[in-house]
Order: C-alpha cells, then structure tokens, then sequence
C-alpha cells in the first residue's frame, strides 16, 4: 500500500556505482531513471560520496526522491542532512510543493563493525592499557553510531533562514539501517535490527534475518535508549587512538 503523505510504500532504484565519484554522470543518470519510470513512489538510490553531495541538493532541489546510500560515518551523515534542507530551501523558493517529497539516508552497519572490530582484536593482542578497554568496545561501534546519529536528524539542523521559507508540513529525511545481518556468529543474529527499532526510521531487513526475528525477536522502541553508553563507546574508539571518522570517510570517500 501506497501512502506517499506518510512516507511509505516507496521503491528505491540504484545509479550505476561506476559513477559513484562522477558528480555530473550521477545526476544525469538520476534524471533519466526518474523521467522512465515516473512513478512517484520512487527513490533514486545516490551514494553518499563527497561528488554524491551536490547531486542530492540538487534532486531533492527538483522534486525528486533521493535515497542516499553507502553512509558509514557521522560526518559525511551531516553533510548528507544539510545536502537535504538546502535541496529542500530550494524547492520551497520555486513554489513546488514539500509534502511530496521523500529522502532517507542509508547507513550500512554489520560493514562498519566488520571495519573495525579486526583493529580492536589487534590492540588486544598488542597488550598495554589500552587493551584492557577494547573488549567493552568489540562489535558496538555501529549502534553506538546509528545511536548518536539521531540528533543530526534535519528538525535539528534548520537554519534560521531556512525555517522561514519551509513550511512545517515537510517530510524528515528518515534514517534508514542498511546492512543489517550480522557478519559475526558470535553476535546475536538480530542485533542489528532490535537495538535500532525507532520512529522515523526504515529496516532493510534480509529474509534469513526476518526469519530469525519471528522466531525470537523482541519488539520495542529502543533506538533512543543507552545513548550515554553509545558516546561512551566512542569516546572509548577515540582514546584507543582509532580514528572512526576518517576510516569511515575513506569506506565512502
């Protein structure tokens, strides 16, 4: 079922990742699938790389649902929301209605733990101080970023000028939890779906993994519990002498 005043019932269709790092050849290729298939339940799948930027601004700008995709940190996240509301500020000044438009950002977890989790076992092995911290951290760097995440959310990014011109009734851009099987066997193989359970967000869930939350998954709300403890796992990252934010940034350039 089809609700786009809702923000539901949407399909997503990918641009060519050859393109990924081509600002011009993304945006041309987002025009022409949106233009074929015409449907306005559709989301052009963009990556969100540092050429991704211009062209989300620039879709969102025209009216065109953008999903971005291949987030793993924070930072390029930001980025991507402030990609949005200008896109949106945009939209707003040509007269074109908000209410239509739709985005989420796509944030790949179990890959951001399988980044990093080989770099704390090594720290674990090398001994030292540091070593007696990294067990507390192994396989939490992903919630603990989808977590902190929550409040670059787009209501807590208005500009003062922007606000002026976009109406209230505009969509968020909604998180959406990407990569979400676990790689680990030693994790709970739905770990990455019922810490993340939240208004406004989205679940692309592998079936073997639906399966495994039919058969023992515990629903309820949690996306917003344990933020403390998520900063703590970062600030745990930063202490450890990783550097999340540029290893994150080299995954999606």
């Amino acid at each position: 079922m089809i609700n786009l005043e809702g923000g539901d019932g949407f399909v997503s269709l990918e641009v060519s990742p050859k393109l990924a790092h081509d600002t011009a050849g993304t945006l041309a290729e987002a025009r022409h699938l949106w233009t074929a298939v015409n449907r306005p339940n559709l989301l052009i799948k963009v990556p969100g790389t540092r050429e991704g930027l211009p062209v989300i601004q620039q879709l969102i700008g025209e009216g065109i649902n953008v999903n971005v995709t291949l987030l793993f940190g924070l930072p390029r996240y930001r980025e991507v929301a402030e990609a949005y509301l200008l896109g949106l500020e945009t939209l707003a000044v040509s007269g074109k209605p908000l209410n239509r438009i739709a985005s989420v950002a796509s944030f790949f977890l179990s890959r951001i733990d399988v980044l990093i989790d080989p770099i704390l076992e090594k720290l674990r092995l090398k001994g030292g101080p540091v070593a007696e911290t990294v067990p507390g951290l192994r396989g939490e760097t992903a919630i603990a970023s989808a977590k902190v995440a929550l409040p670059y959310l787009p209501g807590d990014l208005w500009q003062p000028a922007i606000s002026k011109i976009i109406p209230k009734g505009r969509h968020p851009q909604r998180l959406l939890w990407a990569s979400t099987s676990t790689k680990n066997p030693e994790y709970s193989d739905v770990k990455y779906v019922e810490t993340l359970i939240g208004q406004a967000t989205v679940n692309t869930i592998p079936l073997e993994t639906i399966t495994a939350y039919r058969e023992h998954g515990k629903p309820a709300s949690r996306l917003e519990e344990a933020t403390r403890a998520a900063n703590h796992v970062l600030e745990g990252l930063q202490r450890a002498g990783i550097n999340l934010d540029a290893l994150t940034q080299g995954t999606g350039r």
